[in-house]
């Protein structure tokens, strides 16, 4: 495998491309796959994962190891935010393709929410703010009056509908398959792909509301709570457990076992920002160790399920993040106040900056494009007081030119290590949404006691963006479904032939 990438940049720029794949083979063997569970502990660095592992060698994550292949070099395509994350892994993608930079950004062919379209241009805000105040827990209902607009008739444009590219979702459901996907928000809806079909079964319980203080509050967010998110993750391994044991996510409505299907976990990644790390290499705190240990005994009992319900040797699970969380080095830590870099800009020329979305990098979109290269070396002039350590603009982008495509920011400004764009007095101890390692360089295993390759270590370079089509090969289903991979050249994960995963009696693990 070839993969090309800018030297100085490796592992964070957002057009990573690869060759061309060659089509899938014809095999006559039968595969051993009918189901693909994809599992994303976010934040879960490869570090995590091999301490982890180690320190525990009769976790559900070790047992997982010794059938699987670990691929200890797998990186996010930058920004390692949970938006564009979940888009690589679903779609086979870098947001060059895909068009989604952030859960919030910027589009200058869309109208913004209530203008009735009279002026191009619009942050395009896909949180939990979106909601619809008091919708019951876990219903992906939004609010159309607070979403973009665009097209003729001037209506609201769902997530699902900014995505430019279909997902496995899709693909899946096109070739009879059952589907489902458990996440954070209901603005994830997005894995329903442009068709908006593509998920049979969703279930999006809020993160940014806390059930225990009332339904629909977005006020006391669970993430504010390391044991309140535990709590919050159980409730969604208990519903992909009910689609385990052939139901809805609910329990009540009987459904097929999906052919593809997962969740998201989230108390790795918010212990990360409440309590950090101990030591540059990776040595956690007590509390981010119980995070730990909890959501491997959440993947245990997502195991357990499949053993019970004899669904372990015909499902490959698929353990990775949507990112990782930086700086892991506590010494590193430096908070900015992301308004001096807003001021920075708007100095150059007021009224010129016309969204800004940064935590561990800052993406920057212009009203006046003219002013790029100003702003640019502006924000250089001041690159000891903001943190910075290079800005992107023009051909340095590696991205769509931001002329021509309605999406891409005029100015990317990478941080030095450990720096955090934040509001005043922020006390998190890590974030994401950035192009370095501890965002980018990620857990990715892939277990199942059929492959070929049970046990190894993998240290090619890949990206989680290869994910995508590796799942649909090893349900037999053709990679070249996906849009992103015929026009990126997404390839399938070295190390297995995942077309023809053999049949074979085993014990599980």
């Amino acid at each position: 495998m070839k993969i090309t990438i800018k030297p100085t940049l490796a592992a964070l720029m957002l057009a990573v491309s690869f060759v061309n794949p060659v089509a899938a083979q014809t095999d006559t063997k039968v595969s051993a796959i009918k189901h693909v569970l994809l599992i994303s502990v976010d934040g879960l660095h490869a570090l995590d994962l091999q301490n982890f592992s180690t320190s525990h060698p009769n976790s559900a994550l070790a047992g997982l190891k010794r059938t699987g292949i670990t691929y200890t070099q797998a990186h996010v395509a930058g920004p390692a935010d949970s938006f564009p994350g979940l888009m690589g892994l679903i779609t086979g993608g870098t947001p060059a393709v895909t068009g989604v930079y952030f859960d919030v950004s910027y589009d200058r062919h869309l109208f913004s929410p209530g203008s009735h379209c009279q002026q191009l241009g619009t942050p395009v805000i896909y949180d939990e703010s979106v909601d619809v105040p008091g919708a019951e827990i876990g219903k992906p209902v939004l609010q159309a009056s607070l979403l973009p607009r665009g097209g003729k008739e001037c209506k609201p444009v769902y997530p699902h509908s900014y995505l430019r590219v279909n997902t496995v979702f899709e693909v899946v459901r096109q070739a009879g398959g059952h589907t489902a996907w458990i996440d954070k928000h209901p603005v994830y809806e997005i894995a329903n792909g442009p068709s908006g079909l593509g998920v049979e079964d969703l279930y999006t319980p809020e993160i940014g509301s806390n059930p225990e203080a009332g339904a629909g509050k977005l006020s006391d967010k669970i993430t504010a709570s390391i044991a309140g998110t535990e709590r919050y993750d159980q409730s969604k391994v208990d519903a992909l457990i009910n689609q385990i044991h052939g139901f809805k996510h609910d329990g009540k409505i009987s459904a097929p076992v999906p052919m593809l299907f997962g969740l998201n976990l989230q108390s790795v990644s918010v212990a990360q920002k409440l309590a950090g790390y101990q030591a540059k290499f990776g040595r956690p705190t007590p509390e981010l160790a119980a995070a730990m240990a909890n959501s491997d005994k959440q993947i245990g009992q997502i195991v357990a399920a499949l053993r019970e319900q004899n669904l372990l040797d015909s499902t490959l699970l698929i353990v990775t993040a949507k990112h990782g969380n930086g700086p892991v080095n506590p010494k590193m830590l430096h908070h900015v106040d992301e308004k001096a870099l807003s001021r920075a800009v708007e100095q150059v020329a007021p009224g010129t900056l016309a969204f800004m979305a940064a935590d561990r990098s800052a993406l920057i979109w212009l009203r006046n494009q003219s002013k790029t290269v100003q702003v640019a070396e502006a924000l250089m002039r001041n690159r000891e007081h903001l943190g910075i350590s290079q800005v992107l603009h023009g051909a340095s982008l590696s991205l769509p030119s931001p002329d021509t495509d309605t999406r891409t920011p005029d100015l990317i400004v990478l941080p030095r290590k450990g720096v955090i764009y934040s509001k005043l007095g922020d006390t998190k101890k890590a974030e994401h949404g950035g192009y370095d390692d501890d965002d980018t360089h990620v857990a990715l295993l892939i277990s199942n006691p059929s492959l070929a390759s049970t046990g190894k270590l993998n240290s090619n370079l890949v990206t989680t963006t290869q994910v995508a089509p590796t799942l649909l090969q090893s349900l037999g289903l053709s990679p070249d479904a996906l849009d992103a991979v015929t026009k990126q050249g997404t390839q399938v994960l070295p190390g297995e032939n995942w077309h023809a995963i053999k049949q074979q009696i085993t014990s599980g693990i």
